[in-house]
C-alpha cells in the first residue's frame, strides 16, 4: 500500500491499495481505518480534494464499511 502524507487539519496519512480498493486513513487525533471497496476514482478525488476532510466526510465516511486497524 502507498501511503501519502497530507496537509489536512483531521488526516495525518492516506494509503490507498488498488488491488483491493482498500484506501486507508491515519488520523490526527489517533486511530488508522481501512474502509473497502472504495474505487481508485474516489481515492484519486480524495487526493486532489481542496479540502480532504470534507471530501472524506461527503464521499466515504458513511458510504463503505471500515475497520479500525490501529490506534485509540
Amino acid at each position: 500500500m502507498n501511503r501519502t502524507a497530507v496537509r489536512s487539519r483531521d488526516i495525518a496519512i492516506i494509503g490507498y491499495d488498488a488491488g483491493t480498493q482498500t484506501l486507508e486513513i491515519a488520523f490526527r487525533i489517533g486511530g488508522v481505518y481501512h474502509y473497502s471497496g472504495v474505487p481508485e476514482k474516489t481515492y484519486q478525488g480524495l487526493m486532489t480534494a481542496p479540502s480532504q476532510g470534507k471530501y472524506f466526510d461527503r464521499e466515504i465516511k458513511n458510504r463503505y464499511g471500515y475497520t479500525k486497524v490501529a490506534g485509540t
